[in-house]
């Protein structure tokens, strides 16, 4: 385990611990919520009877969905913490979700074309290099798999909603790729008044030419790309707060791309 993959397990194994959002497993999902979690734009289909990898993103949320909705899921993660809440949401539903824990630049425990679906939530920005886990993405991939990924919005990171300046929100950081930035988190990520205060994520840059190139250059033909359509922007809320912020800064950016390396 190398340096940067031993912080992320640190900081996570505080997450869970501080009962932080992404770490909640979700235990009040029906069928109708389940896809809307997992594919509110409607691009997956049906993907029961699909054999799908929850890829670094453990906490029984998106791997419950994908079990309610009949997917044959497997959840591998950095993080036995995160692993355990995904435990606990298959003992809730009584549904089997398969759960590996492991580094997602290293999917050498599968063996080849093994998934219809691999679904990467926030994480890619936890390493330097996009185009490591695109490339380990498309070889567990089967041929017209479908590979979903969110991640940072390359233009805004850094970038907080207590930076408006009166005019506008404030560029700090430049645009380059594979650069360290270190943030604190959002007020809502964990109650800093009943938890001690957890390390502050480290995420590297990917720029949009890296990620656009990157999945291209990995066998992947992109379907569709989704920004702030989540995020409920308003333009008309006042300044500084998240849905004024999201309006002028949508901070991430999602893609659906299919494995066709015969394209």
């Amino acid at each position: 385990m190398d340096e940067i993959a031993s912080y992320n397990q640190t900081r996570w194994k505080a997450l869970v611990e501080a009962d932080a959002l992404f770490t909640r497993p979700k235990l009040n999902l029906d069928i109708d919520s389940a896809r809307n979690l997992i594919d509110a734009p409607g691009k997956l289909g049906n993907v029961a009877g699909k054999d799908v990898l929850c890829l670094a993103c453990g906490g029984g949320q998106q791997s419950a969905a994908f079990a309610l909705l009949g997917a044959n899921v497997t959840v591998f993660d950095l993080s036995e913490e995160q692993l355990e809440r995904d435990k606990e949401a298959a003992k809730h539903y009584d549904v089997e979700i398969k759960t590996i824990q492991g580094d997602m630049r290293n999917l050498s425990t599968f063996e080849k074309a093994s998934f219809d679906i691999v679904y990467h939530a926030y994480s890619l920005n936890f390493v330097p290099d996009a185009a490591e886990v695109f490339q380990q993405a498309a070889k567990v991939l089967r041929k017209g798999g479908l590979y979903f990924f969110n991640c940072a919005n390359p233009f805004v990171m850094g970038m907080r909603q207590d930076d408006w300046n009166g005019n506008g929100y404030i560029l700090k950081k430049p645009y380059l790729s594979k650069v360290e930035i270190i943030y604190d988190d959002q007020d809502w990520v964990y109650n800093r008044d009943k938890h001690a205060p957890v390390q502050n994520p480290i995420e590297y840059r990917h720029t949009l030419s890296e990620l656009i190139n990157g999945i291209i250059n990995s066998g992947f033909i992109i379907l569709h790309v989704s920004d702030n359509s989540d995020m409920y922007p308003d333009v008309d809320a006042k300044p500084s707060s998240w849905e004024h912020f999201v309006a002028f800064a949508p901070p991430w950016l999602s893609f659906l791309a299919s494995y066709r390396p015969d394209i």
